[in-house]
C-alpha cells in the first residue's frame, strides 16, 4: 500500500501559506523575529510569531489561538478538504493533529477547561468539518508531527479511515517558554546550531495541514518512518545517538532505500549542544558527510509540536518544485569540531536532482522519529 500526501499547506512566521514561506526559506530569511521581554520579566527573549489576521471562532470551547492557526492554514486548501470529503464520506476520514501547548495560555485567564484539553485542536478539526471517524491528538514534544504521520498510515493500512487530516500546530505560549529557560537553551540572539558558539533555541508559533490518501497516483509518498524511545533522561538525548541511529536506519530498511539514496536531510537542528551531539553522531554514522543537510529552524523558530509538521511541508516543496535547490543551514559558520563533520548547506547551493528528503525529530523523553518523503513517480 503506497500512502501519498495529495495536498498540503503551512504558515508560520516566514508566510500565512507554504508557497511564501518556500520563497523565504529557500534564500534563507532569517530576521522574521522579534525580541520581547513580555514572556519572561526583564528577560528578553526572541521568537517568531504569525502577524497575519485570523479567523474569528464563535464557539467559547474552541476560541483559542491554536484552532485560529490551524483554520489559517486550511484556508488555501479549503476546497481539496471538500472535495476528500466528497470522494470519500465524512464517516472515513480521520483527523490526527500534533501539539504540545493547545490552549494553555488561554485557559490561564478563562479557566476553561476544555482550553487546557490536548485534544482541544483535533476536536475541532473534527466538529469544523462535520467528521464522524477517528480522532485525536498526538503530544511527544518535539516528535509530535512525524509521530502524527506515522499513526495516520496505520489508520490508512488497516482500513480505520480512507483518508487521514493530518496537522499540527503550537502557539507562543508562556509554559514551554519558562521550561526552556529553566533549562537555560533559550537564546535572545539568532540560534546558530551545529556552529562552535551555539547559544540555544529561538521559540516560533505554526501550523500546517495535510491530507493523506492511499494508493493515489498524485502527491509525495510517505515511504518510511521510523521510530524509538532512548530510555535515557528526561531532557536530554542519548550522547551515543544509539536509537536516533535505529531509528533513521527503521526508516530507510522500511523504504528500501540505501543511505546514498537520500538527496536532502532536513535536521532537528534545535541548537543546543545535547541536541547537537546526538544528531551529528547519528547523521554521520550513517551519512558520513555524504549528503546535504540543512535545519531551518533559524529560519521558523523552533515551533514545537508543529515543528516537524512545518518542516515536512518544507519538505514536500522541496520535492514538488525539484529545481535543484535546497534550503540554506543558517549559521556563524564557525562548526563544532567537536562533533562529527556532517555535510551543511551553504546558500545558493544547487544539486543535480531531489527525489527523497528525510526528516528527523527528536522529543523530550528521549523520542526520536524520521520519516522519509519521495517525489511522485520518481
Amino acid at each position: 500500500m503506497i500512502i501519498k500526501i495529495t495536498k498540503y499547506n503551512a504558515l508560520c512566521n516566514l508566510g500565512d501559506n507554504i508557497e511564501d514561506i518556500y520563497k523565504n526559506a529557500i534564500i534563507g530569511t532569517s530576521t522574521n523575529f522579534e525580541v520581547t521581554e513580555n514572556l519572561i520579566k526583564e528577560k528578553p527573549v526572541r521568537i517568531a510569531t504569525v502577524k497575519s489576521s485570523l479567523p474569528e471562532i464563535p464557539n467559547p470551547d474552541f476560541d483559542l489561538r491554536c484552532n485560529k492557526l490551524l483554520l489559517k492554514a486550511c484556508e488555501p486548501i479549503k476546497n481539496d478538504i471538500e472535495n476528500t470529503l466528497n470522494k470519500y464520506g465524512k464517516e472515513n476520514v480521520a483527523v490526527l493533529v500534533a501539539t504540545t501547548n493547545s490552549g494553555v495560555e488561554e485557559y490561564e485567564k478563562t479557566q476553561n477547561f476544555h482550553h487546557s484539553e490536548i485534544g482541544n485542536p483535533a476536536k475541532f478539526l473534527k466538529e469544523h468539518f462535520g467528521l464522524k471517524n477517528f480522532y485525536t491528538s498526538v503530544s511527544t514534544a518535539c516528535s509530535s508531527g512525524i509521530k502524527a504521520f506515522s499513526i495516520a498510515k496505520e489508520l490508512l493500512e488497516n482500513n480505520i479511515a480512507q483518508a487521514v487530516l493530518v496537522a499540527g500546530v503550537d502557539p507562543i505560549a508562556k509554559v514551554p517558554i519558562f521550561g526552556f529557560d529553566s533549562l537555560e537553551i533559550l537564546s535572545q540572539t539568532p540560534t546558530i546550531p551545529f556552529s562552535k558558539n551555539r547559544n540555544g533555541i529561538n521559540i516560533g508559533e505554526g501550523a500546517g495541514i495535510f491530507i493523506l490518501e492511499k494508493d493515489t497516483l498524485d502527491g509525495i509518498e510517505i515511504c518510511g518512518i521510523g521510530e524509538s524511545t532512548d530510555i535515557y533522561h528526561a531532557t536530554t538525548p542519548d550522547p551515543n545517538a544509539e536509537e536516533a541511529i535505529n531509528t533513521i536506519s527503521q526508516a530507510l530498511e522500511n523504504a528500501n532505500l540505501k543511505p546514498e539514496e537520500i538527496d536532502y536531510i532536513n535536521l532537528h537542528g534545535t541548537g543546543t549542544g545535547a541536541n547537537e551531539i546526538m544528531e551529528s553522531k547519528a547523521i554521520f554514522t550513517i551519512f558520513k558527510d555524504t549528503v546535504y543537510t540543512s535545519s531551518t529552524k533559524p529560519l521558523t523558530g523552533h515551533c514545537l509540536g508543529a515543528a516537524a509538521i512545518i518542516e515536512t511541508a518544507l519538505c514536500c516543496k522541496l520535492l514538488e518544485k525539484n529545481d535543484g535547490k535546497l534550503y540554506p543551514h543558517i549559521y556563524d559558520n564557525i562548526y563544532d569540531e567537536n562533533l562529527p563533520k556532517i555535510k551543511l548547506v551553504p546558500k545558493n547551493c544547487t544539486v543535480p536532482k531531489i527525489t527523497t528528503c528525510l526528516n528527523t525529530s527528536f522529543g523530550f523523553g528521549g523520542t526520536n522519529t524520521a520519516m522519509i518523503l519521495r517525489r511522485n513517480n520518481a
